[in-house]
Protein backbone atom coordinates (compact mmCIF):
# COMPACT_ATOMS: atom_id res chain seq x y z
CA UNK A 1 0.00 0.00 0.00
CA UNK A 2 1.38 3.41 -0.91
CA UNK A 3 1.83 6.20 1.63
CA UNK A 4 -0.92 8.22 -0.11
CA UNK A 5 -3.43 5.39 0.15
CA UNK A 6 -2.40 4.75 3.75
CA UNK A 7 -2.87 8.40 4.67
CA UNK A 8 -6.26 8.51 2.99
CA UNK A 9 -7.33 5.43 4.91
CA UNK A 10 -6.03 6.57 8.28
CA UNK A 11 -7.46 10.08 7.89
CA UNK A 12 -10.91 8.97 6.79
CA UNK A 13 -13.87 10.34 8.75
CA UNK A 14 -17.33 9.05 9.49
CA UNK A 15 -20.54 10.23 7.88
CA UNK A 16 -21.29 12.64 10.75
CA UNK A 17 -17.91 14.35 10.75
CA UNK A 18 -18.22 18.14 10.78
CA UNK A 19 -15.09 20.30 11.05
CA UNK A 20 -16.97 23.24 12.59
CA UNK A 21 -18.58 21.04 15.24
CA UNK A 22 -15.19 19.53 16.06
CA UNK A 23 -13.88 23.02 16.79
CA UNK A 24 -16.88 23.77 19.01
CA UNK A 25 -16.18 20.63 21.02
CA UNK A 26 -12.50 21.56 21.20
CA UNK A 27 -13.42 24.90 22.80
CA UNK A 28 -15.87 23.23 25.16
CA UNK A 29 -13.19 20.73 26.16
CA UNK A 30 -10.53 23.34 26.83
CA UNK A 31 -13.00 25.53 28.74
CA UNK A 32 -14.07 22.72 31.04
CA UNK A 33 -10.44 21.73 31.69
CA UNK A 34 -9.92 25.19 33.16
CA UNK A 35 -13.18 25.00 35.11
CA UNK A 36 -12.03 21.73 36.63
CA UNK A 37 -8.60 23.19 37.41
CA UNK A 38 -10.14 26.22 39.11
CA UNK A 39 -12.19 23.94 41.36
CA UNK A 40 -9.23 21.79 42.42
CA UNK A 41 -7.72 22.89 45.74
CA UNK A 42 -4.91 21.65 48.00
CA UNK A 43 -6.23 19.14 50.50
CA UNK A 44 -8.56 17.48 47.98
CA UNK A 45 -8.39 13.72 47.47
CA UNK A 46 -7.83 12.74 43.84
CA UNK A 47 -10.94 10.54 43.67
CA UNK A 48 -13.11 13.48 44.75
CA UNK A 49 -11.59 15.65 42.03
CA UNK A 50 -12.41 13.01 39.41
CA UNK A 51 -16.05 12.90 40.51
CA UNK A 52 -16.21 16.70 40.48
CA UNK A 53 -14.82 16.71 36.93
CA UNK A 54 -17.41 14.18 35.80
CA UNK A 55 -20.18 16.33 37.31
CA UNK A 56 -18.94 19.41 35.43
CA UNK A 57 -18.84 17.48 32.16
CA UNK A 58 -22.35 16.16 32.75
CA UNK A 59 -23.65 19.68 33.34
CA UNK A 60 -22.49 20.57 29.83
CA UNK A 61 -24.06 17.54 28.19
CA UNK A 62 -20.65 15.94 27.60
CA UNK A 63 -21.87 12.66 28.98
CA UNK A 64 -20.19 10.02 26.84
CA UNK A 65 -16.45 10.17 27.02
CA UNK A 66 -14.50 8.10 24.53
CA UNK A 67 -11.98 7.63 27.30
CA UNK A 68 -12.11 7.92 31.08
CA UNK A 69 -11.77 11.18 33.02
CA UNK A 70 -8.31 11.60 34.52
CA UNK A 71 -7.41 14.08 37.22
CA UNK A 72 -4.02 13.01 38.55
CA UNK A 73 -2.42 14.43 41.70
CA UNK A 74 1.24 14.48 42.70
CA UNK A 75 2.98 11.14 42.20
CA UNK A 76 0.09 9.91 40.05
CA UNK A 77 1.09 12.45 37.37
CA UNK A 78 3.73 9.91 36.27
CA UNK A 79 1.05 7.32 35.41
CA UNK A 80 0.50 6.53 31.77
CA UNK A 81 -2.87 6.57 29.99
CA UNK A 82 -5.17 3.81 31.24
CA UNK A 83 -3.08 3.02 34.31
CA UNK A 84 -4.93 3.11 37.62
CA UNK A 85 -3.99 5.88 40.01
CA UNK A 86 -2.63 5.00 43.42
CA UNK A 87 -5.64 5.58 45.71
CA UNK A 88 -6.06 8.31 48.29
CA UNK A 89 -3.50 10.80 46.97
CA UNK A 90 -4.07 14.23 48.53
CA UNK A 91 -3.07 17.36 46.61
CA UNK A 92 -0.39 19.26 48.48
CA UNK A 93 0.13 22.98 48.91
CA UNK A 94 3.27 22.88 46.72
CA UNK A 95 2.18 20.30 44.19
CA UNK A 96 1.05 19.76 40.64
CA UNK A 97 -1.87 18.00 38.98
CA UNK A 98 -2.89 17.12 35.47
CA UNK A 99 -6.23 16.82 33.72
CA UNK A 100 -6.89 14.59 30.71
CA UNK A 101 -10.41 14.33 29.32
CA UNK A 102 -11.82 12.86 26.12
CA UNK A 103 -15.47 13.90 26.11
CA UNK A 104 -17.93 13.61 23.28
CA UNK A 105 -20.69 16.10 22.63
CA UNK A 106 -23.46 14.71 20.47
CA UNK A 107 -21.59 12.96 17.62
CA UNK A 108 -18.22 14.70 17.93
CA UNK A 109 -15.17 13.91 19.97
CA UNK A 110 -13.11 16.26 22.06
CA UNK A 111 -9.77 15.63 23.69
CA UNK A 112 -7.55 17.82 25.79
CA UNK A 113 -5.12 17.88 28.63
CA UNK A 114 -3.13 20.32 30.70
CA UNK A 115 -1.14 20.56 33.94
CA UNK A 116 -1.47 23.02 36.80
CA UNK A 117 0.49 23.79 39.96
CA UNK A 118 -0.32 24.78 43.50
CA UNK A 119 2.15 26.81 45.53
CA UNK A 120 5.52 28.08 44.38
CA UNK A 121 7.73 25.04 43.73
CA UNK A 122 9.95 26.24 40.89
CA UNK A 123 10.85 22.79 39.54
CA UNK A 124 7.22 21.68 39.33
CA UNK A 125 6.23 24.97 37.70
CA UNK A 126 8.99 24.45 35.12
CA UNK A 127 7.71 20.93 34.46
CA UNK A 128 4.24 22.34 33.79
CA UNK A 129 5.62 25.04 31.48
CA UNK A 130 7.95 22.69 29.67
CA UNK A 131 5.14 20.27 28.76
CA UNK A 132 3.36 23.17 27.08
CA UNK A 133 6.53 24.49 25.46
CA UNK A 134 7.47 21.08 24.06
CA UNK A 135 3.95 20.74 22.67
CA UNK A 136 4.20 24.08 20.88
CA UNK A 137 7.76 23.53 19.67
CA UNK A 138 6.67 20.20 18.17
CA UNK A 139 3.51 21.74 16.73
CA UNK A 140 5.53 24.53 15.11
CA UNK A 141 7.90 21.92 13.68
CA UNK A 142 4.83 20.21 12.18
CA UNK A 143 3.76 23.52 10.64
CA UNK A 144 7.17 24.32 9.20
CA UNK A 145 8.12 20.90 7.86
CA UNK A 146 6.86 17.77 6.21
CA UNK A 147 7.62 15.76 9.35
CA UNK A 148 5.81 12.44 9.70
CA UNK A 149 4.13 11.39 12.91
CA UNK A 150 7.21 9.36 13.83
CA UNK A 151 9.51 12.31 13.10
CA UNK A 152 7.38 14.62 15.23
CA UNK A 153 7.85 12.35 18.23
CA UNK A 154 11.57 12.01 17.53
CA UNK A 155 11.64 15.81 17.65
CA UNK A 156 9.55 15.90 20.86
CA UNK A 157 11.83 13.35 22.50
CA UNK A 158 14.85 15.51 21.75
CA UNK A 159 13.04 18.60 23.04
CA UNK A 160 12.24 16.82 26.31
CA UNK A 161 15.78 15.55 26.76
CA UNK A 162 17.22 19.02 26.16
CA UNK A 163 15.11 20.24 29.07
CA UNK A 164 16.04 17.34 31.34
CA UNK A 165 12.81 15.32 31.11
CA UNK A 166 11.86 11.85 29.90
CA UNK A 167 9.08 11.74 27.28
CA UNK A 168 6.46 9.03 27.82
CA UNK A 169 6.02 7.41 24.42
CA UNK A 170 2.99 5.45 25.63
CA UNK A 171 1.16 8.74 25.01
CA UNK A 172 2.19 9.60 21.46
CA UNK A 173 -0.75 11.13 19.64
CA UNK A 174 -3.85 9.75 17.97
CA UNK A 175 -6.75 10.40 15.63
CA UNK A 176 -9.84 12.42 16.53
CA UNK A 177 -13.11 12.42 14.60
CA UNK A 178 -16.81 11.87 14.86
CA UNK A 179 -17.37 9.18 17.47
CA UNK A 180 -15.75 6.64 17.43
CA UNK A 181 -12.42 7.51 15.81
CA UNK A 182 -11.16 4.05 16.77
CA UNK A 183 -13.30 2.61 13.98
CA UNK A 184 -10.90 4.36 11.60
CA UNK A 185 -7.57 4.16 13.41
CA UNK A 186 -6.78 3.64 17.08
CA UNK A 187 -3.01 3.44 16.86
CA UNK A 188 -0.51 6.15 17.81
CA UNK A 189 0.36 9.11 15.63
CA UNK A 190 4.02 8.32 16.38
CA UNK A 191 3.78 5.35 14.02
CA UNK A 192 2.39 7.06 10.92
CA UNK A 193 4.77 7.64 8.01
CA UNK A 194 3.16 10.81 6.63
CA UNK A 195 2.61 14.38 7.78
CA UNK A 196 -0.56 14.35 9.90
CA UNK A 197 -3.29 16.67 8.66
CA UNK A 198 -4.58 19.57 10.73
CA UNK A 199 -7.50 19.02 13.10
CA UNK A 200 -7.59 15.25 12.51
CA UNK A 201 -4.83 14.42 14.98
CA UNK A 202 -4.07 15.13 18.64
CA UNK A 203 -0.50 15.80 19.76
CA UNK A 204 0.21 14.50 23.28
CA UNK A 205 3.18 15.47 25.41
CA UNK A 206 3.69 13.66 28.73
CA UNK A 207 7.00 14.32 30.46
CA UNK A 208 8.37 12.87 33.68
CA UNK A 209 11.17 13.87 36.00
CA UNK A 210 13.96 11.31 35.55
CA UNK A 211 14.49 10.85 39.32
CA UNK A 212 11.47 12.24 41.14
CA UNK A 213 7.84 11.08 41.05
CA UNK A 214 6.11 13.86 39.17
CA UNK A 215 5.34 14.76 35.59
CA UNK A 216 3.28 17.03 33.37
CA UNK A 217 0.97 16.63 30.40
CA UNK A 218 -0.39 18.76 27.59
CA UNK A 219 -2.44 17.77 24.56
CA UNK A 220 -4.51 19.43 21.88
CA UNK A 221 -5.26 19.23 18.17
CA UNK A 222 -2.59 19.92 15.60
CA UNK A 223 -3.61 23.41 14.49
CA UNK A 224 -2.09 26.69 13.38
CA UNK A 225 -0.78 29.41 15.71
CA UNK A 226 -3.93 31.52 15.69
CA UNK A 227 -5.84 28.82 17.57
CA UNK A 228 -3.53 29.18 20.57
CA UNK A 229 -3.68 32.92 21.20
Amino acid sequence: MSTVVSQNALEAVGEKYNADKMMIVRKMTRDVIHEIANAVKPGMIEEDAVEMAKDLLAEKGMLRGWHDVYVRFGTNTTKTFGALSDPGIVLGADDLFLIDIGPTWKDWEGDGGDTFVTGTNADKARCMRDAREIFHATRKHWLASGATGKELYDFATAQAEQRGWALNMDLSGHRLADFPHAAIYEGPMAEVDFKPSRQLWVLEIHIRHPQHAYGAFFEDMLLEDQYFQ
